[in-house]
C-alpha cells in the first residue's frame, strides 16, 4: 500500500485552516485557489488520512480563569514501557494537564499545567502529581507571560518533494 501523495495545494489548505479554522469551505477555495467540491474533497482526505487530527476552539485562559500555567518536569524511579504508558495514562487523567512530554536529558517527562492560582497548582502537584506511582522528582517553572502558544505548525518542509 502507497502512502498518500500530498503537494503544494494541500500544504496550502493545511496552512490556511491551522490560522483559520473555521473558514467556509468557498472562502478556503478561493483562498488556496481551487474550486469549492476541490477544496472540499482535498480537506476531506486530509482529515481522512488523519493529517488534520480535529478542529476546536482556542480559548484565551485568563478570560477563563486559567491565570497560571506551570511547566513541570518529573522524573521517574523505573523506566520500562509498562510504566511509561501507566504513568501518561495517570497524567493524562488529571484535568489540569494540558500537554504532557515524553523527553530526553535530566526529566523523563515535561507536562504543562493551566490553574487559576498557586493554591490550585499545589493541590495538583501535591494529591495529582506526585500520586502517581514512580514519580521521584518534580520541578515546576512558571510561566510569567506567554509570548506564543500553539501556534501553526512549520510546513515548510512538507510535504515530502515527491509530487507537486
Amino acid at each position: 500500500m502507497s502512502s498518500p501523495q500530498y503537494d503544494r495545494i494541500d500544504r496550502a489548505i493545511l496552512a490556511h485552516l491551522q490560522r483559520h479554522g473555521r473558514t467556509p469551505n468557498v472562502d478556503l477555495a478561493e483562498a488556496v485557489r481551487l474550486s469549492p467540491s476541490s477544496a472540499l474533497r482535498r480537506t476531506k482526505a486530509l482529515e481522512a488520512d488523519g493529517v488534520i487530527a480535529g478542529y476546536r476552539a482556542e480559548l484565551d485562559r485568563d478570560r477563563v480563569g486559567l491565570g497560571l500555567t506551570v511547566f513541570v518536569a518529573l522524573r521517574v524511579e523505573q523506566h520500562s514501557r509498562e510504566t511509561s504508558r501507566s504513568i501518561e495514562e495517570a497524567l493524562c487523567a488529571i484535568p489540569a494537564v494540558v500537554a504532557c512530554h515524553v523527553v530526553s536529558g535530566e526529566a523523563d517527562f515535561l507536562v504543562e499545567i493551566a490553574v487559576p492560582d498557586l493554591a490550585s497548582y499545589e493541590q495538583v502537584l501535591l494529591d495529582e502529581i506526585l500520586a502517581v506511582g514512580p514519580v521521584r522528582d518534580a520541578r515546576s517553572t512558571f510561566a510569567i507571560r506567554t509570548v506564543r502558544s500553539r501556534g501553526p505548525l512549520p510546513l515548510d518542509h512538507w510535504p515530502p518533494r515527491r509530487g507537486g
